[in-house]
């Protein structure tokens, strides 16, 4: 199976015909894909005018597209590689915390990938990393939303895509925010409320 690196120098290469340089660009998003696989790809497409369906699509876009991606994934990476290296110093001296299996699939997930950030992906990730690398807030470490909205109590199966950090959806940005970015954030989700004024039982960093 082709990983991530071998995909985006397919989407590069001049010899190969549109349709295959745009099937490689999907298939990256099988590798990482921060909002979710279709809300990151209507996303690449909205900011560098691809056709969702487009078969066809200029190499030029296609690239740019893949650039945006490879960026914010260098920053997801390089977060990842800090994590493990803290987790293990942790570890020896003997302090526990909640794991969390990250991964590059939906690490900021879109509830509805018609709702999206605006902003860069690399942007979006790089103040997500901020948040996750400081103290708990109460708002969206994304664009700063205070409306933070709790479902209702999940149903049988999760929604697809749905991670165990998975908190509330921004209202303001719609990004299913991370549990370890908020304070208190082991509110009973049975009750529908917003979560900005306290959630539960916070516990720093993942």
């Amino acid at each position: 199976m082709a990983g991530f690196r071998s995909l985006a120098v397919q989407v590069r290469d001049a010899r190969n015909d549109r349709a295959l340089r745009r099937h490689s660009l999907r298939r990256c998003l099988e590798r990482f894909a921060p909002y979710g696989h279709r809300a990151t790809w209507w996303h690449l497409c909205d900011r560098h005018g691809i056709g969702p369906e487009d078969r066809a699509a200029d190499p030029q876009r296609l690239v740019a597209a893949l650039e945006e991606l490879e960026e914010a994934r260098a920053v997801w990476l390089e977060y990842e590689r800090h994590f493990a290296e803290r987790r293990r110093r942790e570890k020896h001296d003997g302090l526990r915390r909640p794991e969390w299996a990250w991964g590059g699939e939906a690490v900021a997930r879109c509830a509805d990938p018609g709702i999206r950030p605006k902003e860069p992906l690399g942007e979006v990730l790089r103040r997500l990393v901020k948040a996750l690398e400081s103290e708990p807030g109460t708002t969206c470490p994304v664009c700063g939303a205070r409306e933070l909205c709790w479902g209702q109590a999940q149903p049988e199966p999760p929604p697809q895509g749905a991670q165990p950090w998975d908190g509330p959806v921004c209202a303001g940005c719609g990004i299913v925010v991370p549990r370890p970015a908020l304070a208190d954030a082991d509110t009973d989700t049975s009750t529908g409320t917003e979560a900005g004024t306290g959630m539960g039982t916070g516990t720093g960093t993942p």
